[in-house]
């Protein structure tokens, strides 16, 4: 052995250790707000794991199961902004353990109602939880994490696997009892809520001890990003809406199968969030969200225009990898944006901009009732493309030391 190759194998393995500790670092810090986050977007998940049952076994058409994702969506980005604002202002300790617990009530009650409208009340009531929980999380989350954006990936995967569980969990249960298995998904939402109360608790008493964050709020570029994050949404909110309809309709696949698709897309899109923040760390923050965005693009094209039934579940998964690979990355960078309003920052990109890509729901819905689910994916490849375009026009922040950051707090409460 050479010199050179013997004075290399202990640096690679001291790399090696050095990133395995900071992988457990980054998840000791941030595991209660990524276990948060995962059962609160469950419910986010489980609306469009839920709306084909709807269709099949209610006969909702089109229009109305997309007018559910219509609901959920109001619900969430409406009140986002100024939750976030109030997020920044008070110390609304309360309000994320609250926000689980409504997120799971609306949606784990809906399956037991019939009449449409108190349906679609309950998914609103639901979407209204879930826009109380994101700016508050967020800004606990970001003051675990510091300025390391793999250590935010891990909240923001959260809501991946959130995402992700919905179908692998719900499509069981619901094919063999219907809609009104939404019940069972009841307990999760309630058991947070008591965990993050008590985790309240116990960083109640060194709330005050935190230093604001300084630093200039940077609105222009935080604009662009905004307008990313929805381009990115609108792109999610469709396919996650009508992947499994293009198995079922289209493909003539099995419900299983048809469940397995959104799983592969959903189970991409956790990958996807967490190599976004290494990539991050690595290369940086803007390049990271274009190549993710431009990305997208290809990917979905494959989904559409392979044949067969299971061939197309790779290109499923690889979809949900690229579209989330920016997801975490444009919190954070939203945050470095405006470094004196996380909570607003949090709630705009975990919240609002995600959540206005169901706005075109309705949209996608009139799609599919003359063209059918792949009527809505041979249009669905082009929308990334104006974030390539929007990608073009983003900077990164400024270096972290130019801004006084908070003394952070892990989620028992130690200030560090």
């Amino acid at each position: 052995m050479s010199r050179d190759t013997a004075g290399t194998a202990p640096a690679s393995a001291s790399a090696a250790r050095t990133g395995t500790a900071r992988t457990g670092t980054a998840w000791r810090r941030m595991r209660l707000w990524g276990l948060a986050h995962a059962v609160d977007d469950l419910y986010q998940g489980l609306v469009p794991a839920v709306v084909p049952y709807f269709v099949l076994d209610r006969g909702y058409g089109y229009v109305a199961a997309s007018g559910l994702t219509l609901a959920a969506t109001l619900g969430s980005s409406v009140p986002q902004p100024f939750i976030g604002l109030a997020v920044d202002r008070f110390a609304l300790t309360r309000l994320a353990p609250a926000g689980v617990a409504l997120a799971g009530l609306g949606l784990g009650l809906s399956g037991l109602v019939h009449p449409y409208p108190a349906v679609w009340l309950l998914v609103l009531l639901s979407g209204l939880g879930v826009a109380m929980f994101h700016p508050a999380a967020g800004k606990a989350a970001r003051e675990a994490a510091g300025d390391s954006t793999a250590a935010m990936s891990v909240f923001a995967a959260g809501g991946s696997v959130g995402f992700f569980l919905a179908p692998v969990l719900a499509t069981p249960v619901l094919v063999a009892w219907g809609v009104g298995a939404t019940a069972l998904f009841l307990p999760p939402a309630l058991l947070m809520a008591f965990v993050l109360v008590r985790a309240g608790r116990r960083r109640a008493a060194l709330a005050g001890a935190a230093r604001p964050r300084t630093g200039t709020d940077r609105w222009a570029p935080f604009a662009v990003l905004t307008a990313v994050s929805v381009v990115r949404s609108v792109v999610f909110s469709g396919l996650s809406t009508f992947v499994e309809l293009y198995w079922l309709r289209h493909l003539h696949a099995s419900q299983l199968v048809g469940g397995t698709a959104l799983a592969c897309f959903l189970g991409g899109g956790v990958a996807g969030t967490l190599g976004g923040g290494r990539l991050a760390d690595r290369f940086g923050l803007v390049r990271t969200v274009q190549l993710g965005t431009a990305l997208t693009v290809p990917a979905l094209l494959a989904l559409r225009l392979t044949p067969g039934q299971l061939p197309p579940l790779l290109f499923a998964l690889l979809a949900g990898a690229a579209l989330n690979v920016p997801f975490a990355v444009l919190v954070k960078l939203g945050q470095d944006y405006l470094p004196t309003r996380p909570g607003t920052a949090a709630g705009v990109t975990l919240g609002l901009a995600v959540s206005v890509g169901g706005l075109v729901a309705p949209v996608f819905g009139l799609i599919a009732e003359h063209h059918g689910p792949q009527g809505v994916l041979s249009v669905l490849w082009a929308v990334p493309l104006l974030g390539v375009a929007l990608g073009c026009f983003l900077v990164e922040p400024g270096p972290a030391d130019q801004r006084e950051p908070a003394r952070t707090m892990d989620p028992a409460g130690r200030s560090r």
